[in-house]
């Protein structure tokens, strides 16, 4: 909203600061971190008293979640989502189309994880609603979503880009749709698989939505994408602010989040930020260079699918239990333990997915 002062530059030069990207990036991850300090420990503590237990915790899971996150209040995600959405129209530019679609898949990502949430709280179970409803409003959302960015992007948009190789490889056509809402559903429960530790979802995702922040910067300028030679797409250095805005919010909850959490993001936080990191990626056309930077949230998701398929064969486990953080801690890993070497990984598969930049 604020891109507007800068067509009053004419009168008043100063007011030209408001055109610059980066500028504006600062501001939107200023803007949300205030946001979620100032709001969060009011919003926490309504959601203590609407919800009495807190979150139900998995009986089958590690005996000292029992004694330590029972009875913390869930759905910490509506911090990050209202600090997020509030600096995002404050500081990006509303006339693009873009910020648009993606707060879209994350707004719908974030209710669809809201009635879960809401769900498992007053029934006080894991069993949420229906898995196949679920998938079903998340492809149908980011179906939406993918529709409207080729709408917007032309031709370009369907086309398929790879790693290391320049240009595109060869064009998806109409198939754009279904191969760009994998992705971003793809990213939105691997994500929510991931979030199972006090932090371990939210740092990794802010060092994944920091790397594409500067992707969306690059891809969105013709000058830089055509030295780097990556794909250009017209409009999309203007998800660099919502990347921005989401870093912000996500520092503020990590003040809340930090071991012992005094609130979960629940999975109203976790499909929301895994639904944006899809859609960033489809935007800018990265979707294979997710798999490298979220390969840490590639490798939750995979033990799941893994440990559940080896058991309808055989009958055993790989692991001691899934998602893998969990094995870890069945392997007497300490809680600190396994976040701190988890961002770890997740930095260091940040710069492996930086580097393709130059590798083209």
């Amino acid at each position: 909203m604020l891109t507007l002062l800068a067509d009053l530059s004419y009168l008043y030069s100063p007011l030209n600061i408001f055109r610059y990207i980066t500028f504006r990036a600062a501001m939107a991850a200023a803007t949300a971190l205030f946001f979620v300090f100032f709001f969060g420990p009011n919003i926490i503590a309504a959601l203590r008293l609407k919800q009495g237990k807190g979150q139900p915790i998995r009986e089958d899971g590690p005996e000292s979640h029992l004694l330590t996150k029972k009875g913390t209040p869930t759905m910490g995600g509506l911090m990050i989502l209202s600090g997020l959405i509030a600096a995002t129209l404050l500081w990006a530019n509303l006339r693009n189309y873009y910020v648009w679609i993606v707060l879209f898949v994350t707004a719908s990502f974030g209710a669809i994880g809201f009635y879960d949430d809401y769900l498992k709280v007053t029934k006080q179970s894991h069993a949420g609603f229906s898995g196949k409803a679920r998938l079903a409003l998340e492809f149908l959302a980011a179906g939406i979503a993918c529709y409207l960015m080729m709408k917007v992007g032309g031709e370009n948009m369907s086309n398929l880009a790879i790693p290391m190789v320049k240009g595109y490889v060869g064009s998806l056509g109409l198939f754009f749709i279904v191969f760009g809402a994998f992705v971003i559903v793809a990213a939105g429960n691997c994500v929510n698989l991931t979030d199972g530790l006090d932090g371990l979802a939210i740092v990794p995702s802010m060092i994944a939505v920091g790397t594409f922040a500067i992707f969306a910067y690059l891809v969105g300028n013709s000058i830089f994408s055509n030295y780097l030679g990556v794909n250009y797409v017209a409009g999309a250095g203007e998800l660099t602010i919502v990347c921005s805005a989401l870093i912000g919010a996500g520092l503020g909850f990590l003040w809340f989040n930090a071991p012992p959490a005094q609130i979960f993001m629940g999975d109203t936080g976790s499909l929301a930020l895994g639904g944006l990191l899809g859609a960033v990626a489809v935007a800018v056309k990265q979707e294979f260079v997710l798999v490298i930077v979220g390969g840490l949230f590639v490798l939750e998701g995979a033990s799941v699918i893994i440990q559940v398929a080896y058991f309808k064969a055989t009958g055993k486990r790989i692991f001691l239990m899934a998602p893998i953080h969990h094995h870890f801690e069945k392997k007497g890993w300490k809680e600190p333990q396994i976040v701190i070497r988890f961002w770890v990984i997740a930095f260091v598969l940040a710069l492996m997915g930086l580097s393709t930049l130059k590798l083209r």
